[in-house]
């Protein structure tokens, strides 16, 4: 068979830029390893995690602020198998929409290990070995990440796990300790700490989220730490060892100590690492970077000139938002039309509670830069929405241009703020000033308003509600 495109990896970047490519009128196949489709964001990421996050909330809810909206519910529990079951069914759900809409889209699945034979000819090995060769005039690599470990780790995926197995253990354990204090670690610390776990996080930074503006990583800090979790950072780890049910993490303080953290559980999310293995890169000769990334220019396109590369396997942040962003532009680059993609526009979210969400500069980039910027914040607290629900953590932070008031960064902790976030990013796509924001009608009572009001605060120092 002969396809215009073929993209090799079905997760959020490759069927939506199968799914765009054919809405453009191009003959698509899509390879994808796994039997089923969506990668790692549907079947063991993005989808999964909130699942339990959400699951697990309730139950926390339920514990810890119930009586306090006069429900009286006694000695609540859970059961974690349905939990876990409840999971794999939004999964599976997920999942099978996106088999039908590649049969929608008239869009070819082929279920193997697709690998180049040269660079218009791909081969795909099934599962029982037999194999297919498929060709098309393009390539879009859609191949995704899998998770980092440190090189003196030994996963076992049983005590010592990554992301995957968090996902799909069938107890609660008495003491998780995460190794590294980013997205993954605390959304998966999380959820196992409202379920009863004790949680530690031991972090190399100084600080947890340590991409994120500092004011973020500090209300974050302080909120979970009064739902429970330990944090040690500017700690080093320099050894996990596993001894029948029990791991121990042994780490380095900023003192230059030696100290020690027993667990049940040792989740490592240390970041991920592009998955380009059997891909077969080296046959046509496509170049990857130091990192082992696949190497694109502006247009995503490789050094071979009909084979690009999206998402996680390319330089950038690993988001599935981002990946799908690419494969929209792949898509409409090679059917002619002319895309774009604003990289600072691409929002970061932390699904704890409260969310936590950003786009565009922290303040330590406009400082490092030599931007001349003013700050306005306004805290969740001050909302009538916030006291109402219970959810009065948080802020939210505008960083405007001095002498243009033109919006450079938002950053937001605080009920439903991976929704307000969009607010911000529509806003800075129009490049619009903070006071075009604070001078938008907000509804009242909504979380939103702590957007107008920290507008406002950029804009001239005075909020309303402050």
């Amino acid at each position: 068979m002969k396809y215009d495109i073929i993209v090799i990896g079905s997760g959020p970047g490759g069927y939506i830029a199968g799914i765009r490519a054919s809405q453009l009128g191009k003959k698509v196949a899509l390879v994808e390893k796994y039997s089923t489709l969506g990668g790692t964001c549907t079947n063991v990421g993005c989808i999964p995690s909130k699942a339990l996050l959400d699951s697990s909330h309730h139950f926390y809810d339920a514990t810890h602020h119930f009586e306090e909206h006069g429900i009286s519910v006694e000695n609540p529990s859970f059961d974690f198998g349905k939990m876990i079951g409840r999971k794999d069914k939004v999964v599976e759900t997920t999942t099978g929409g996106i088999k039908y809409l590649m049969d929608k889209n008239k869009i070819d699945v082929y279920e193997g290990l697709g690998s180049f034979e040269d660079a218009t000819h791909i081969k795909v090995t099934k599962n029982d070995g037999s194999s297919e060769i498929v060709e098309g005039t393009n390539i879009i690599i859609a191949t995704g990440s899998k998770p980092s470990t440190l090189p003196f780790i030994s996963l076992d995926k049983e005590r010592i796990i990554t992301s995957t197995e968090a996902l799909k253990l069938t107890e609660v354990p008495k003491h998780l300790i995460v190794i590294g204090g980013g997205v993954i670690g605390l959304e998966l610390g999380s959820v196992y700490k409202r379920l009863g776990a004790d949680v530690t996080v031991v972090e190399y930074a100084p600080k947890i989220t340590p991409t994120m503006d500092a004011d973020v990583s500090k209300e974050l800090t302080k909120v979970l730490k009064k739902q429970g979790i330990k944090f040690a950072v500017s700690h080093g780890v320099t050894a996990v060892e596993r001894n029948g049910d029990e791991v121990t993490v042994k780490a380095t303080n900023k003192k230059g100590v030696e100290v020690e953290f027993k667990g049940d559980y040792c989740l490592v999310a240390v970041g991920r690492k592009a998955y380009t293995e059997g891909l077969g890169l080296e046959k046509v000769g496509v170049e990857v970077n130091e990192r082992g990334q696949v190497a694109t220019n502006d247009h995503l396109q490789t050094n071979i000139s009909n084979i690009f590369a999206i998402g996680d396997v390319v330089a950038g942040a690993m988001l599935a938002h981002k990946a799908e962003e690419e494969g929209v532009v792949v898509a409409e680059y090679l059917a002619g039309e002319k895309p774009h993609i604003d990289y600072n526009l691409i929002p970061g979210i932390v699904y704890t509670w409260p969310e936590v969400a950003a786009v565009g500069k922290t303040e330590q980039e406009l400082k490092d830069a030599g931007v001349d910027y003013k700050s306005g914040k306004f805290s969740m607290r001050a909302l009538g929405r916030s006291r109402a629900s219970g959810d009065i953590d948080g802020f939210v932070k505008i960083l405007a241009d001095k002498n243009t008031d033109e919006i450079l960064g938002v950053h937001m902790v605080g009920a439903r703020v991976a929704d307000l976030i969009m607010e911000a990013a529509v806003a800075m796509e129009f490049r619009a000033s903070a006071e075009d924001l604070s001078r938008i009608c907000h509804g009242h009572p909504t979380y939103a308003e702590a957007v107008k009001e920290a507008a406002k605060a950029a804009w001239d120092g005075k909020p309303l509600n402050a």
